[in-house]
């Protein structure tokens, strides 16, 4: 193999660890801002508001029934049954909601005006 050739696998390999090194960097970030906002819910810190609209969206998936069923969803937040990974029980549902609303909203309060906007979050 040429030293030519060589070189340019080298730098590739650089570029790809380069690469590799920044996503595992900014998930770390995301994960770690996720994963303060569901903590501050599981400490039942959230504000005013924030219940508000997890209570609103519950009334609208489910009327606020841990049993509810539609398709392949379930629960009081109406998750998809995968997401709870066979954990039915109200305390999972309430923390696997929390992250799914926090890593895709970032509060609740987006996921209600997403809701609003349309008519499922």
């Amino acid at each position: 193999m040429s030293k030519q050739v060589k070189s340019t696998l080298v730098k590739i390999f650089a570029a790809l660890a380069l690469a590799f090194a920044c996503v595992a960097v900014a998930q770390t970030f995301a994960n770690d801002s996720t994963s303060q906002n569901v903590q501050a819910a599981k400490k039942n810190k959230m504000s005013k508001k924030e219940k508000a609209a997890k209570r609103w969206i519950a009334m609208r998936e489910s009327g606020g029934s841990y049993t509810a069923r539609n398709g392949s969803c379930y629960g009081k937040y109406q998750l998809s049954i995968g997401y709870l990974h066979g954990d039915l029980s109200p305390k999972n549902q309430e923390r696997t909601a929390d992250r799914y609303v926090y890593g895709r909203y970032g509060s609740w309060v987006n996921a209600k005006r997403f809701w609003l906007a349309h008519n499922w979050y």
